[in-house]
């Protein structure tokens, strides 16, 4: 109601009307709740039945959609019991925790949205990149969700709340944008959010349930290791410019469950369905359609499966040379796991980034060297390489802080989910160690301890190497040979055990044991021999055998990986070519 009755809710106040997430055991007469989150409070409301609430919730979307202070995120669970039930915040005002896509398809029938500037006319005769075009109705803006303040005086700055073109976008860190000024720089690609461009089509990529460029197989294994009804994603299709909406369900004979994949269609006027009766203008409406509506697919889309990790943006890329990071903007959080150099927690930088942060104790290694050769490696930018941030150095204990990779070690990965992997989705994991390992190949610079406890699991199922270039200057007894050299020995070439050589051609016959790890699922090397008897058994020509999980050809590969003479193995360019 409109005006200031006890009792009611104007309705200028409110920000979101959304459904809510079922609890366990719900009665009958409570399956069809919404929730509506106003300015000072939040109230749930039961309807009779589906029909009822899609009335309701099209009635208040269609009062509210001029209203200035709509929310980007909400809750889908209730907040029962002093928390939220779907991320466990115990502030009833607490921002919310999943992108609300109505939101987005509000903001694109508001009719509000002003017209963009003209691009000053010093900047029109600039040489623009190819495919970019000076024209403004064409380019897209975003508003600055934080202040971004970095060193020096002639660096580009950000101001909360205002709006910004996107120039360019190439890197997916770093954005080059224009203010309303017309001064240009870049800025962290995390600090924007895109409004809608001028076609009035929403931006996916800002939806929890977008995944990408991901492939069917890890899709798959992502909605299978949700087991939930109803678990979906919507990623880019195998052919271009198409788009998958794959959703799991465990109506079917199988046990496990089953994974189904609905291409999105277009009509000829542009519109986008799943079932032929059923079209919208955009991508999130149809999403939002079938959240609450099965038509015709085998479950409506019921959780949204996320492969979304607020990550840093890499100062690298500009050139600032900014490593040492100050110590009270790191927040640490949770233990995650300890390793060599001690204890790794989850933390946020800023208040606003997801970042592991490992706390090296004291004597655990040489730390002048390692810092030097800390800022080396903060150079290394590499899609499948972990990102080395920078590192709190200037007390104790030294934070050395990183790339946060949700789903842990690849070793523990292997061994907790390698029984659901298909035999194409552990080549994938190879190729992925491969791509990272040609790139530090190209770069000269060689890793030293490559094996599956250094590689980590994005929430996408990439995997990444880590610990590059460390094991030098670790200080650990199970790095240190009789003679006094640091070698983990069960992934040492021949020529690092003897005589402490070590070259990209060691690499790569480590990459060879780190192929075993992945197909035997994580088992132990030599698992039957100390190191002493491998470096004697190596040394006479024996090699693992071969996996059951592994073909005669990929057998081969890693085979010649362990070829006695270093020049004999292949490149990682090489074995890169026949992954691909």
């Amino acid at each position: 109601k409109k005006g200031s009755k006890k009792g009611s809710i104007e309705t200028e106040k409110i920000r979101c009307v959304e459904t809510v997430n079922l609890e366990e055991s719900t009665p009958p007469e409570r399956q069809y709740p919404f929730q509506i989150v106003y300015k000072g409070g939040l109230l749930y409301v039961y309807a009779a039945n589906e029909e009822s609430r899609e009335r309701w919730l099209e009635a208040l979307h269609r009062e509210i959609k001029d209203n200035s202070d709509l929310l980007n995120k909400y809750h889908k669970g209730f907040f029962i019991n002093g928390k939220f039930l779907c991320c466990n915040q115990t502030c009833k005002a607490a921002p919310g925790c999943t992108i609300w896509e109505k939101h987005v398809t509000l903001c694109c029938t508001t009719g509000s949205v002003k017209p963009l500037p003209p691009v000053p006319q010093t900047l029109k005769r600039r040489s623009l990149p190819q495919g970019l075009s000076p024209d403004p109705s064409v380019l897209q803006m975003a508003v600055a969700q934080c202040n971004y303040d970095p060193e020096g005086t002639s660096a580009f700055r950000l101001v909360r709340s205002n709006k910004y073109y996107v120039l360019q976008e190439e890197n997916s860190d770093w954005w080059k944008v224009r203010d309303l000024e017309g001064n240009e720089g870049f800025v962290p690609s995390t600090c924007l959010r895109k409004n809608q461009p001028v076609n009035n089509k929403p931006d996916i990529s800002l939806c929890s349930w977008y995944a990408g460029n991901i492939s069917r197989a890890q899709c798959e294994q992502l909605l299978r290791q949700k087991g939930k009804e109803g678990a979906f994603m919507v990623r880019k299709s195998s052919q271009a410019g198409m788009y998958t909406v794959s959703v799991f369900s465990k109506v079917s004979e199988s046990k496990k469950g089953t994974v189904k994949h609905y291409h999105v269609h277009k009509t000829p006027d542009n519109k986008y369905y799943l079932a032929e009766n059923y079209c919208f203008e955009s991508i999130p409406k149809l999403i939002h359609y079938h959240q609450h509506n099965s038509a015709g697919m085998v479950t409506r889309l019921r959780h949204a499966v996320s492969t979304q990790v607020n990550k840093v943006p890499t100062t690298a890329s500009l050139g600032n040379g900014i490593w040492e990071l100050k110590r009270e903007e790191i927040v640490l959080l949770r233990e995650l796991g300890s390793g060599q150099f001690g204890v790794v927690y989850l933390g946020k930088w800023k208040g606003q980034y997801d970042v592991a942060i490992k706390m090296i104790k004291e004597g655990a290694m040489s730390e002048d060297e390692f810092i030097e050769e800390a800022q080396t490696m903060m150079k290394l930018n590499h899609p499948k390489l972990v990102r080395l941030y920078g590192v709190c150095s200037k007390s104790y204990p030294i934070y050395l802080v990183t790339e946060y990779m949700p789903n842990g070690c690849l070793l523990s990965y292997l061994r907790s989910h390698g029984k659901e992997l298909q035999p194409l989705q552990l080549l994938e994991i190879c190729y992925d160690v491969c791509d990272a390992m040609a790139f530090l190949e190209s770069c000269q610079f060689i890793h030293r301890d490559l094996a599956a406890r250094n590689c980590l699991v994005d929430s996408n199922l990439t995997v990444k190497v880590s610990d590059f270039g460390m094991t030098r200057y670790v200080l650990d007894d199970l790095y240190i040979s009789s003679l006094g050299t640091k070698f983990p020995v069960k992934w040492s070439a021949p020529e690092v055990f003897h005589y402490t050589k070590y070259s990209s051609k060691s690499d790569v016959w480590a990459f060879g044991i780190l192929m075993w790890e992945v197909f035997t699922l994580g088992k132990q090397p030599y698992e039957l021999y100390d190191n002493m008897q491998v470096i004697e058994k190596v040394t006479q020509g024996y090699r693992l055998y071969r996996p059951q999980l592994v073909s005669d050809i990929i057998y081969q590969i890693m085979y010649n990986c362990w070829h006695e003479l270093p020049e004999k193995r292949p490149a990682f360019f090489q074995l890169l070519s026949f992954f691909e």
